[in-house]
């Protein structure tokens, strides 16, 4: 499989429904439980790209264009950007829909980076 392949094999969507418990006092989702979701999608499609041990190294940049009210459903999608020789960087955007209308907003973007370590934590290079 070419690196262009396992880009396109490791993309990872999550679906998850906006609850009462992951908001603020504004009735929109915690800025903390976002980025948490956030980097567990990029955890996950890092892992699917790789299949090695990650660990998130940095967030570079997030992004929030838009609150996520409560009641909503968000779409993660995360894919990889760029692949180095010990790291790679995956992009994370959150949609928020309506439960009972059509058409869906981008939220939410940002970009994590991901180190392949070995058993005694140390960088191992991405096998590619």
């Amino acid at each position: 499989m070419t690196v262009e392949e396992k880009i396109q094999a490791s993309e990872t969507r999550i679906f998850k429904a906006v609850f009462p418990n992951t908001t603020n006092h504004y009735d929109t989702l915690f800025g903390g439980t976002a980025m948490h979701m956030m980097d567990e999608v990029a955890f996950i499609t890092a892992t699917r790209f790789s299949r090695q041990v990650m660990v998130t190294v940095s967030s570079d940049k997030i992004d929030f264009k838009k609150a996520i009210p409560a009641g909503t459903i968000v779409e993660l999608i995360g894919r990889i950007s760029h692949v180095g020789n010990t790291s790679l960087k995956v992009n994370v955007e959150i949609y928020v829909e309506q439960m009972y209308a059509e058409g869906r907003e981008l939220a939410i973007h940002g970009s994590f980076t991901f180190v392949a370590i070995d058993e005694h934590k140390k960088p191992v290079r991405i096998i590619k």
